[in-house]
Order: C-alpha cells, then sequence, then structure tokens
C-alpha cells in the first residue's frame, strides 16, 4: 500500500520522486506474492545438503554450491506432511537424507518474514539425480584406485588357512557386532579377536574407519581383518564407497573381509577387500567354515599318516621278522662251525698237555735222579770251597797286616807301589793292623 505525501512547512531534503514506502510487513508480502506469480509452478534446485537438523518431525537444512562468486546457500524447510509422503519414495530408492548427499528437490520459494530470511518449501525430490550422482563419484573413485594400483592389491594378500586371530573395525554393540560375535561364539572355535570401536555412520565414520583399517591391517599379530556394520539406506552405506576407506583397504598388508549388511549393493570397500560377505553373520560364518575346512584337512591328513605309519611299521616288522630269520639261520650255522673249531682245539689241546705232561715227567724224573747223587756233589763241592777259602784268607790284607806288613796309600786313596808313585812334599797314609799314621815325603831314593 502506497503512502500519501503531506506537504510540510519546512522544506523536505530527501525527494522520494514518487516512490511508495513499504513497511517490513507489506514488503515481505509483496515479495511473496511476486515469487509466486514469478514462480507459480514451483522451481527444481539443485545442490547439497548440509547442516541437516530435525525439529520434531519437521526438518531444516542448507542447500549449498559452491559457485564463482562463492559459496550459494538456500535454506529449506522440510515440513512433517512433505517428509510423510516422502518416505516411501525415499525408502524405495534405499535414501537417507543427510549431509553431504547431493539432491535435486522441488518446492516454492517463500521468505519468512520474522527472520527476513528467502526459502524454499520442499515438496518433493529426484531420487535419480542423487543416485546418479553417487554412481558418479563411485565411478570417480574406482578410477582413481584402478590408476593406482590399489583397486585389486587387498585379494593378492595371502589369506592363512587357520585365520584364528582376527582384527574387527565395527561398532561395538550395534547389532552388527553382536550377530558376528554370536556365530563365532556359537562355533566353539577359539577365535582372538583384537576390535576396533567406530562410527560406521555420520561424519566422523570415514575417518574412524580408515584409521582403524590401517592400524590393523599393519599388524604382525592378527591374520584377517575384518569389517562389519548392519545394514541401512543406501546413502548411509555410500560412507564405505569413501576412497579413503578403500585406499585403506587396497593397502592392508592382511586380507580384509567385509560384512555391510546389504543383499542389494555392493560398495567400493565390497570391491576392493579380499573377500565380501553380505552381511555380518557370514563373515563371520565364512571365517568359521575356513578354521573349520582347515581342521577337518590336519585330521584328514593325521589319519592318512596314520595308515602309512602302520603300512610302513607292518612293513618293518616283516623285514625284520625275515631279518632276524636269517641271521638266527647264519647264527645257529657260525655256531655249529665254532663249536666244531672248539672241539677240534680242544682235542689238540688236550695232546699238548698230554706230551707237555710227559716231557716234563720225564725231565723230572731225570731230576730225580741227578738229586739222589747231589750229596756227593756237594761234599765234593764242599772241599774245594774250603780250599779256596783258605787260599782267601792268605791273601787278606789283614792277615798280611797282621804279620807286621803296612799298607801306604796318598791323600786321595792311592796306593804307593813304587817310589815312582810319590814326589818329595807328597802326604802319606800309612796303615797297620792297628791304627794308621800320616807322614810327608822329604826324600825319595830310587
Amino acid at each position: 500500500m502506497s503512502q500519501p505525501s503531506f506537504d510540510l512547512e519546512f522544506e523536505d531534503e530527501s525527494d522520494d520522486g514518487g516512490v511508495p514506502t513499504w513497511s517490513v510487513v507489506e514488503l515481505a508480502e509483496a515479495i511473496n506474492a511476486s515469487l509466486r506469480r514469478s514462480f507459480s509452478d514451483g522451481v527444481w534446485v539443485r545442490g547439497e545438503i548440509q547442516g541437516w537438523s530435525e525439529r520434531g518431525p519437521h526438518a531444516y537444512f542448507r542447500l549449498v554450491e559452491d559457485g564463482e562468486q562463492g559459496k550459494a546457500v538456500l535454506n529449506v524447510q522440510l515440513f512433517a506432511p512433505t517428509r510423510a509422503r516422502l518416505r516411501p519414495l525415499l525408502a524405495k530408492h534405499r535414501l537417507r537424507l543427510s549431509d553431504g548427499m547431493k539432491v535435486r528437490i522441488f518446492g516454492h520459494l517463500d521468505m519468512y518474514a520474522p527472520s527476513g530470511q528467502l526459502g524454499l518449501k520442499m515438496a518433493g525430490i529426484d531420487p535419480r539425480y542423487t543416485l546418479g550422482e553417487m554412481m558418479i563419484e563411485r565411478q570417480e573413485v574406482v578410477r582413481r584406485l584402478v590408476a593406482g594400483g590399489l583397486f585389486d592389491a587387498n585379494r593378492s594378500r595371502p589369506f592363512s588357512p587357520a585365520p584364528l586371530r582376527v582384527g574387527v573395525v565395527t561398532s561395538v554393540g550395534s547389532a552388527a557386532w553382536h550377530d558376528f560375535i554370536h556365530e563365532l561364539e556359537r562355533s566353539a572355535i577359539a577365535f582372538q579377536l583384537h576390535v576396533a570401536d567406530v562410527r560406521v555412520q555420520g561424519d566422523t565414520a570415514v575417518a574412524m574407519i580408515s584409521a582403524a583399517v590401517t592400524a590393523l591391517g599393519a599388524r604382525r599379530d592378527l591374520d584377517v581383518v575384518v569389517l562389519v556394520r548392519g545394514g541401512g539406506a543406501r546413502s548411509e552405506l555410500a560412507v564405505f564407497d569413501h576412497e579413503s576407506i578403500a585406499t585403506a583397504i587396497g593397502r592392508s598388508a592382511l586380507p580384509v573381509l567385509t560384512g555391510l549388511g546389504h543383499e542389494i549393493d555392493r560398495s567400493i570397500a565390497d570391491d576392493v577387500a579380499h573377500l565380501s560377505l553380505k552381511t555380518p553373520t557370514a563373515c563371520a560364518a565364512a571365517l568359521v567354515e575356513r578354521v573349520a575346512e582347515f581342521r577337518q584337512r590336519t585330521e584328514s591328513v593325521w589319519a592318512m599318516v596314520a595308515v602309512a605309519a602302520e603300512r610302513h611299521i607292518a612293513a618293518g616288522d616283516a623285514r625284520v621278522s625275515a631279518a632276524a630269520q636269517v641271521v638266527g639261520r647264519r647264527a645257529s650255522a657260525a655256531v655249529e662251525r665254532s663249536d666244531e673249531r672248539l672241539r677240534g682245539r680242544t682235542r689238540r689241546l688236550r695232546l699238548a698237555v698230554e706230551r707237555n705232561l710227559t716231557h716234563q715227567q720225564t725231565r723230572l724224573d731225570v731230576s730225580s735222579a741227578a738229586l739222589g747223587r747231589a750229596p756227593r756233589l756237594l761234599q765234593r763241592h764242599d772241599q774245594t770251597l774250603a780250599t779256596a777259602d783258605a787260599r782267601l784268607r792268605l791273601l787278606d790284607p789283614a792277615t798280611t797286616l797282621a804279620r807286621g806288613w803296612s799298607i801306604t796309600r796318598t791323600v786321595d786313596g792311592r796306593t804307593v807301589r813304587s817310589a815312582a808313585d810319590i814326589a818329595a812334599g807328597d802326604a802319606l797314609i800309612t796303615t797297620f793292623a792297628h791304627g794308621s799314621a800320616s807322614s810327608r815325603v822329604e826324600d825319595i831314593t830310587t
């Protein structure tokens, strides 16, 4: 509504030139009326959801797009009736509106007078646009992974035939965790679990999952890494299409198994994993089956080893028995030959002993006869000894000395037999029958 102009006594320095003046309410109503005339059929807008929030049954968010002039923002209101009407459509395509999702939505523009902000009252959505954007982003991620050699890298990792040491990346306490652990416990196999408790949706999910897979995949005390979560909307499972999670799986030194709880679509994490299963339960069952197969193969091999061992033992027993028989026969023959040789040697020994005894008996008889003649021989020998003793006594120096003779020696004990044996000044010792005397040579007469 235009305002009348009044002529005042003072001159107005500002000349409005006939432009009407609006109240704020009037201007807000005029803007909304103009918007309804200009966009009477509504408007389609595309952008990325940011700042998603729920207040009771209503939802509010910002539709954002980065342009050359900077970021453009449009506030969107999704009221309860529209939200309820769109829920079956979103569920059909397994979508759940959340931050980071690119959407194409339909609605009516409206300026909310109390805040003075232009907004869009959401009335519809194009799910195909969102799915198409998700597919384009997915293809870009896959292209980069293939170019970097990470798309098939984890499938080349050796998978232990008995993966008992398991690293688990999941949200502890969730239904997926309980399903997984229940299946392992039901098997009664002694699995060793190392669990990384992470968020599997929301703003922090990608960073937490990537860090957990990287940390567990580098450990040497594990056999396998398992990534599990329960089912959900396709938009929520899009977390596992993120390049950083796929890169962590591709670079893991351990094989990574996924059980992400969706039976229709495959995420990029499933594509790059060593093995992908539909559910956490199926993932646990795969581990149980692999260990059970290893145990069965081990038991089968053990049974084969036991049979082969018994066969070899039986063959060995047969060979030992045959060898024992041969040895027995040879031993008997050898004993018989030894007995014969022993009997021959016994006969020869007996004859030798008899001949020796005869010879010794002969010698004994000769000796006995000689002993019979011994007294006469002894008497003759006694006479000879008496004669020799008498002669010896005559030659004994003591006897000579007793008859008045003496023996003169030098101080070094040499016997002086001639004057030529000594010289003037030599000391001499003279021995008598009773005693001795010392003297010194003064003069020598030859």
